[in-house]
């Protein structure tokens, strides 16, 4: 289930989508429980991020749950399960942190989330700093 909080026309919504099923949507909108038919049918996939050049990368979940990267050459990269804006980053190149250690503080959908470590290592790269915007998908940090 995803939670979104909505503000229109100076009006706050605090929307649950409950189930996607083809063009139709259940969803709870401050409570009330509709069902909602879309023009299309919408897929319950995630995208891959569009790739970014170098300079220009920015690299944070909800809820504090990472994912893992299929490369483990390049060590294990702790990526943004939403788009938002990092509030503060706890590690540096060097330091070595536990599976579990929050690594990023994200501001997603108004609200603060703890990104953490998936693996126990030290950590090789950092691609954020306190401000920055990222996009679902982005690699905030590499442990190695």
């Amino acid at each position: 289930m995803k939670n979104y909080k909505l503000k229109i026309n100076g009006n706050d919504y605090n929307v649950d989508i409950n189930e996607v099923e083809g063009q139709e949507i259940k969803l709870s909108v401050n409570g009330t429980e509709y069902t909602v038919t879309v023009d299309q049918e919408m897929k319950q996939q995630k995208k891959a991020p569009a790739p970014r050049p170098a300079a220009a990368h920015v690299a944070p979940a909800a809820g504090g749950s990472v994912q893992k990267s299929n490369a483990p050459a390049a060590g294990s990269k702790v990526q943004t399960p939403l788009p938002g804006t990092i509030l503060d980053v706890f590690v540096n190149v060097g330091d070595t942190v536990k599976e579990g250690q929050t690594v990023v503080l994200l501001e997603a959908m108004k609200m603060e989330n703890n990104i953490e470590a998936d693996v126990a290592g030290t950590v090789k790269e950092v691609k954020v700093r306190k401000g920055d915007s990222v996009l679902e998908g982005d690699v905030l940090v590499v442990i190695g």
